[in-house]
């Protein structure tokens, strides 16, 4: 009986553990900006110290409904948050920095 019980336990933390980290703060610079297709293109910060100057690969989401993005601009650094949902990733709040 304790051993579905740790299960369960384990689990439950995973879940919550992948929900927070749905929701914490990126940060990268925006290299595409696709205004009638609402996408934006962002290189990601990597975080530490090393290779940290080389850059990735930018990774295009959607904007969610209701953002503007008439203030953003290729070449701006931006914090955001993302969400993904059926294998698209969107964009569900962003803050140039």
């Amino acid at each position: 009986m304790k051993i579905p019980r740790i299960i369960l336990a384990g689990t439950a933390v995973t879940i919550i553990s992948s929900a927070a980290l749905a929701q914490e703060a990126l940060t990268g610079t925006v290299t595409q900006v696709d205004r009638i297709h609402r996408t934006v293109a962002i290189r990601q910060t990597q975080a530490g110290t090393v290779g940290a100057n080389t850059g990735g690969a930018a990774e295009e989401f959607k904007v969610q409904d209701g953002l503007s993005l008439d203030a953003l601009h290729a070449g701006n650094k931006v914090t955001f948050s993302a969400s993904q949902a059926g294998g698209v990733k969107t964009i569900t709040k962003f803050q140039p920095q």
